[in-house]
Formats: C-alpha cells, sequence, structure tokens
C-alpha cells in the first residue's frame, strides 16, 4: 500500500472522530447553557465530516448501494464478533464497569445492525418500503418503524428514542 493511500485512510478515521468530538462538545456546550460555542462546534464537526467523505471517496470507498451493504455488514460483524468480546475481556480484566457497560451495549447493537444491513441488502430489489428508524439515545439500539416501550438493551423509555428520517 502506498504512503498517499495510508494517509488518506489516517485521515479519515482523524477527520471521522474529530466529527463525533466535536458533535459531543456540541451537546455539552450546549447543556452548559453556551449556545455560540455550541454552534462553532457543530460547524466544525460538518466540515470534518466533508474532509472524512472526501478522503472516502478518494480511497474508491463509496460504492454502489450492494457493496455499500456489504462493507457494512462486515464491519458491523467485526464489531461484535471480534473487537467487542476483546474489549469486553480487557475491561472485565481491569474492573472497569462503566466501560463493560457501554462495550455490552455497543456489542448488542452492532448485532442489531447488521441484521438491519442484511435485510436491507437481501431486499434491495424488491421492496420500496419506507420507514423511519428510533434509536436510544443511551446505547444505540436501533428500531425500525417505532420506538417500543423500553429499549430491549439498557432499559430506557421509548419515549426519549430519537427519531431518525
Amino acid at each position: 500500500m502506498s504512503k498517499t493511500i495510508e494517509d488518506l485512510k489516517e485521515a479519515f478515521a482523524g477527520e471521522s472522530m474529530a466529527n463525533r468530538r466535536y458533535l459531543a462538545y456540541a451537546e455539552k456546550a450546549d447543556k452548559d447553557g453556551n449556545p455560540q460555542v455550541a454552534r462553532l462546534f457543530r460547524a466544525a464537526a460538518a466540515a470534518e465530516a466533508i474532509h472524512a467523505t472526501n478522503h472516502l471517496r478518494t480511497l474508491g470507498e463509496i460504492q454502489d448501494l450492494a457493496d455499500n451493504l456489504k462493507v457494512a455488514i462486515a464491519g458491523e460483524n467485526y464489531e461484535h464478533s471480534q473487537m467487542y468480546p476483546a474489549f469486553i475481556e480487557d475491561a472485565q480484566a481491569d474492573g472497569h464497569q462503566k466501560a463493560l457497560n457501554v462495550f455490552e451495549w455497543a456489542m448488542a447493537v452492532e448485532k442489531e445492525h447488521e441484521a438491519l444491513f442484511q435485510a436491507a441488502l437481501d431486499t434491495l430489489k424488491d421492496s420500496d418500503d419506507s420507514y423511519d428508524y428510533y434509536i436510544c439515545p443511551v446505547c444505540g439500539h436501533t428500531h425500525p418503524r417505532t420506538a417500543p416501550d423500553k429499549c430491549p438493551v439498557c432499559g430506557v423509555s421509548g419515549a426519549r428514542f430519537l427519531r431518525v428520517h
């Protein structure tokens, strides 16, 4: 692999992390009563997302829909079958309960995501269904069509779920 390809991959990872970090910082700034700083963080996050997408596009990693779904399925499978089990072992060994909780939640949700992506791939050419998804704001559980009464992963009330449309 060329140095430039390695650099593009590193830049994609860095810009992606900055995007998520700045969105988390914006949420905190809003809670702290500083909407102007929150807007700045959201603006910077949007710019970082543009950078990340540009890098991904330059890498040639944005393909047709079926290929994108296959990559998503493989990524989710890796996370729930290899990455998070190893992280959970580490958190247990370290006695880090908060990390253990978030790793277990994420692992459960990555399994759901794999199944959702697989269902989308399986019905890609046959379905014109259109519906929203509801996301648990605590663990990320992703539920199609309507929010459940309570999250099956972490137990939070379905009334708190975020609608994605």
